[in-house]
């Protein structure tokens, strides 16, 4: 049987209250009463409650006082308070007390019921309305699916099935959330398919039905945001994903106005030493390799492969003749962060300011080599909720707040998503093969074909190749590419990893967004 929940309700003309306690009491709760803020306290000490009804305007301790010793004994308790009075001040020092609801007399039963309901009913409330929304919008994702055509089609099924996956996540079972996940794997196995039809074509610049890609964001996005004398601030968080953006804004929601909310597509590899060199070149990686080749670092290179993307950037200005003050910052640690913000009123005197923030991609290569931070992070839920609490406490978070201040414009986004792998799927190749887990280059691999998507003419994806008979292979859905040495040690270390490089909705189709300051 199920506990009834207590109420303290304390008022010093609680006798006129009696019909709302009877109405409360048939509703099933039990209802303590007392005649003033002591006597409020000292039960608060003696007992537990689920929830209390404070008068505001009592003798001796008024409401607000009670409130604050309330709040000090037992913090979590939530407490509605009750008043005649509708003085602003009075509302804004409850509402500053962090009180759950207030309600303004003569009181009625259907709006104290309400208030009882949403505070102690919520959870479940929110539970029951998920599941069934989701359980009717589950017909009409699926169908999606099957009918699915272009590129909007599939940002559109991404943003549904995040959002739905967010507010499953924020439900107490989560009783959805295998079918839910029942429903992205299908969503990726078609998206594979999709992807492997058209990928090709949207390397034709005369393509008019392709998405945005990688090496078109800063021209289509960017540039033309960029007016003299008003600093553009765009911010690139290495390795987002739309959840984990979506479990972020509301942070930044006091903060700005989204002016623009929208997704772009990471080219192949989906990695930094393509994707992004892509976006700050605004160049497909063969002709950075063959134009530029004293900044590309070829993957049987040792050096870092972003190492120059401040020349990119300057390269991009300059074919788009832009001749504009601009900064360059890349923030790896804490330090760099706060070394940012100390440079943040130089910042003001540019036109455009690029600030690459690697955090999120550390933290993914971190929980595959890291005991301690994949139990911190040992699912999707998990992962999101590292990532928020790390921009809630992060330099980021700061220089935001100073753009704010400043009255600045800011464009985020990301160079790529990453994808929690499971499937091994077994490669073969010689020693100068990429060591990328979702993806292949080198010449001589072997594989069963069908599971992955192939590019056997890298000139094609515009990808650069080492030599003549080079190809690439991306591993799609959840899967992982393994050799047969050590082949179960292999597995076992990736399995259940967060990985990218390869295609996947997770992957490929990222946040990009226009703010403008509040």
């Amino acid at each position: 049987m199920t506990q009834k929940a207590r109420i303290l309700w304390a008022d010093d003309e609680i006798d006129l209250l009696k019909p709302h306690i009877l109405f409360l009491e048939q509703k099933g709760y039990e209802i303590i009463t007392v005649n003033s803020g002591v006597d409020a306290v000292d039960e608060i000490e003696k007992e537990s409650f689920d929830l209390v009804f404070l008068d505001e305007m009592m003798p001796g301790m008024t409401g607000l006082e009670t409130l604050q010793q309330i709040k000090q004994i037992k913090p979590q308790i939530p407490v509605v308070m009750i008043t005649k009075s509708e003085e602003e001040q009075i509302m804004n020092d409850a509402i500053g007390g962090k009180i759950a609801d207030y309600l303004i007399k003569p009181l009625n039963p259907s709006q104290i019921w309400l208030s009882v309901k949403k505070i102690l009913q919520n959870r479940q409330l929110i539970e029951e309305k998920t599941t069934l929304s989701y359980q009717q919008d589950f017909m009409n994702i699926s169908t999606s699916l099957g009918e699915a055509v272009d590129h909007e089609d599939w940002s559109n099924i991404y943003k549904k099935l995040t959002y739905w996956e967010l507010q499953i996540d924020q439900t107490e079972n989560k009783s959805m959330q295998e079918v839910l996940e029942t429903q992205k794997t299908e969503a990726n196995a078609n998206f594979a398919r999709f992807i492997k039809k058209e990928y090709l074509s949207w390397m034709d610049e005369r393509n008019a039905e392709k998405p945005l890609l990688s090496n078109q964001v800063m021209r289509k996005k960017v540039f033309p945001r960029i007016k003299t004398g008003n600093p553009l601030f765009f911010i690139v968080i290495d390795n987002l994903r739309l959840d984990q953006w979506e479990d972020m804004e509301p942070l930044i929601a006091p903060y700005f106005t989204i002016q623009e909310k929208d997704t772009y597509y990471s080219i192949l590899p989906t990695t930094t030493a393509f994707a992004r060199n892509a976006l700050f070149s605004g160049m497909m990686p063969m002709d950075m390799a063959r134009f530029y080749p004293q900044y590309w670092e070829n993957e049987d290179s040792d050096e870092g492969k972003n190492n120059f993307e401040e020349d990119w950037l300057r390269i991009n200005l300059e074919k788009n003749r832009l001749n504009i003050k601009f900064s360059y910052t890349k923030i790896l640690q804490a330090n760099q962060g706060k070394n940012a913000l100390d440079q943040f009123h130089n910042m003001l005197q540019n036109d455009l300011n690029v600030l690459v923030y690697n955090f999120v991609d550390m933290v993914s290569h971190a929980r595959t080599d890291m005991k301690m931070i994949r139990e911190l992070a040992p699912d999707e839920s998990a992962y999101r909720s590292l990532t928020k609490s790390w921009f809630e406490h992060s330099t980021l978070f700061e220089m935001l707040k100073k753009i704010q201040q400043a009255g600045a414009e800011v464009i985020i986004t990301t160079d790529h998503g990453t994808k929690r792998v499971n499937k091994p799927y077994r490669i073969v190749g010689d020693k100068n093969v990429t060591t990328n887990l979702r993806y292949k280059q080198g010449k001589n691999l072997s594989f069963e074909h069908g599971k992955v998507f192939e590019i056997s003419k890298p000139e094609e994806a515009k990808l650069p190749k080492l030599n003549v008979s080079s190809a690439y292979v991306f591993a799609v859905e959840d899967y992982f590419f393994a050799y047969p040495n050590n082949y179960n040690y292999y597995v076992n270390y990736y399995k259940d990893t967060f990985q990218h490089g390869g295609v996947s909705l997770e992957e490929m189709i990222v946040p990009i967004l226009y703010l403008r300051s509040k």
